[in-house]
Formats: structure tokens, sequence, C-alpha cells
């Protein structure tokens, strides 16, 4: 199901993006659709940037539990 959603906007606002629907061969309405998914998607992104533990998570690196862990770093200082 979809809703509409009213946004009011100045006339030379409605004119670039007259301009960047064309440019991109999409209606209006089609061409905000798809900058509010790539905005939303971004702003996602940006809190997990901003979250130490989610980008520690993204980095995908090998973990173990701690006891091993330090054991094996003091191993390597040796």
């Amino acid at each position: 199901m979809s809703y509409r959603l009213q946004v009011l906007i100045p006339p030379e606002l409605d004119a670039q993006l007259q301009k960047a629907a064309q440019r991109s061969r999409v209606s209006k309405g089609e061409w905000v659709r798809r900058a509010l998914r790539q905005s939303l998607r971004e702003a996602r992104k940006g809190r997990a940037d901003s979250d130490p533990v989610a980008r520690l998570a993204s980095l995908e690196a090998p973990t173990a539990d701690i006891g091993q862990m330090l054991s094996e770093i003091e191993a390597g200082r040796s």
C-alpha cells in the first residue's frame, strides 16, 4: 500500500527537481522516492559509523575467548 505525502516546496526547488527528474528520465515522484531511499540509507550508515561497537563489528575481525586472546598477545611479545 502506498501513502500520499504532500510537501510544499518553493518554485526554484521545483524547477531543479523537474530538471533532475528529466535528466534521470523518471517522474518527479520517482526521483523524490529514490532520493529519500538514498538519504535514509546514508543516515543509517552514518549512525553505524558513529557507534564504536557497530564499527568494530563491521571490521569482521577474528575474535576469541579473552583468555586465549591475552595468551596469544603475551606469546607474541616474547
